[in-house]
């Protein structure tokens, strides 16, 4: 079959690799009618190639055709349209009886110290066979996808993997009040789906805060208010003009290590690039330092009492973080993974009505075929020629 592989730093390529097999009773083998690119997906092509290896398949955002299931799969059949969530949980283990299925206990990596394992992401999530791909081998496949209906286009449920849940955690965790008011830094596809699920649940007032036209264009055009940073002086005042000098209710904040302009970060991600692999890979996961502009944004624009929510990826382990602050404006911070399967039971109705109240069919820019991968992440970087959202079609 064909794969987006990575080879390197900026390089993936398209392979021929081996067709996944049923390895465990509760394995499925989906074939792939759709896949996106993730924000997150770039740390790997540019920030966390220190935790990969040549050959590693990406992807972790896909929706198919179960092609064949292992015999402890009840669930689903072959013939079922699914999606697979992002991360991988087995439904019965006390954390995802608690609704944390990102910190399963019978995928977590524990070798690595880390939680529930991942498709396509890194030796820390387990180094599982990501879905940009013909086709995927599901493991749990048990508990894990979604079935989903007939009829309707790819788009109106690939983004069940990742991007609504997600999203939807954000903004649960930002604890939002009744007519509250909340910012949202980064509007890519996270940060337009929060923005969207804030506005639906109720929010009187979303602010998002970006620098690309396309993105502010996009989420003014769901009642969004835009902030271009590029020309305000500061974020946080301006946000205080709008809500009345104190700042807005909740935060959050969609942007993670991937923000802009803080070039002392950027330089220490760049030289550990120029390091043999384990000393690199020692830097970053204990000696990184993030860009962490966002954050201490997201700080100064919250009001006292207010509540941030972080669903853009950090990976430094000695960030500095200014506590005293934090203290002293009694802020409530939120964060983590998104356990895609506690929220599938309020999104599923929601990307199934026919008026589309969230938008899912107006959110990929570029759809893409598989083969044309290397470009499209070239384009997705560099946010070029308008790119938002990027789907590729095996």
């Amino acid at each position: 079959m064909k794969a987006v592989v990575w080879h390197g730093k900026r390089d993936v390529r398209v392979d021929t690799v081996p067709d996944p097999e049923i390895r465990q009773s509760t394995d499925a083998i989906v074939r792939i009618t759709s896949t996106g690119i993730c924000g997150s997906d770039l740390h790997l092509y540019e920030v966390l190639g220190p935790f990969m290896e040549e050959g590693d398949i990406l992807g972790h955002e896909p929706m198919g055709v179960v092609e064949e299931v292992g015999p402890a799969v009840e669930s689903i059949k072959p013939g079922d349209r699914v999606v697979v969530p992002f991360n991988i949980s087995c439904g019965h283990c006390a954390m995802c009886s608690a609704g944390l299925q990102s910190q399963c206990e019978t995928t977590q990596v524990r070798d690595q110290g880390k939680g529930a394992a991942l498709f396509g992401y890194t030796r820390l999530y387990g180094q599982v066979p990501g879905g940009q791909a013909e086709y995927l081998r599901v493991p749990q496949a048990h508990y894990g996808p979604i079935k989903v209906p007939e009829g309707p286009p790819d788009e109106r449920f690939v983004y069940l993997s990742d991007v609504v849940p997600t999203a939807w955690q954000a903004v649960e965790y930002a604890a939002i009040p009744d007519g509250g008011s909340v910012v949202v830094f980064g509007l890519g596809p996270i940060g337009q789906m929060c923005c969207r699920i804030a506005l639906h649940k109720g929010a009187s007032r979303v602010i998002g805060v970006d620098l690309v036209p396309e993105r502010l264009a996009l989420a003014a055009r769901y009642g969004v208010t835009a902030i271009d940073t590029r020309d305000r002086s500061g974020v946080a005042g301006a946000v205080r003009e709008l809500t009345g000098g104190r700042g807005a209710d909740s935060v959050i904040d969609a942007v993670g290590m991937e923000a802009h302009g803080a070039p002392v970060a950027w330089f220490a991600q760049q030289t550990a690039g120029f390091l043999p692999q384990p000393l690199a890979a020692k830097m970053i996961e204990k000696a990184g330092v993030d860009r962490l502009s966002v954050l201490y944004e997201a700080i100064h624009t919250v009001r006292r009492g207010g509540t941030i929510s972080l669903s853009g990826v950090y990976g430094g382990m000695v960030d500095p973080m200014p506590m005293m602050e934090l203290f002293d404006k009694q802020i409530q911070l939120r964060m983590g993974q998104a356990n895609v399967r506690r929220w599938i039971d309020d999104v599923l109705p929601l990307v199934q009505r026919d008026d589309d109240p969230l938008g899912v069919e107006d959110l990929a820019t570029h759809r893409l075929p598989l083969d044309e991968a290397p470009d499209a992440y070239r384009m997705f970087q560099h946010k070029a020629d308008g790119a938002i959202k990027v789907l590729l079609k095996p």
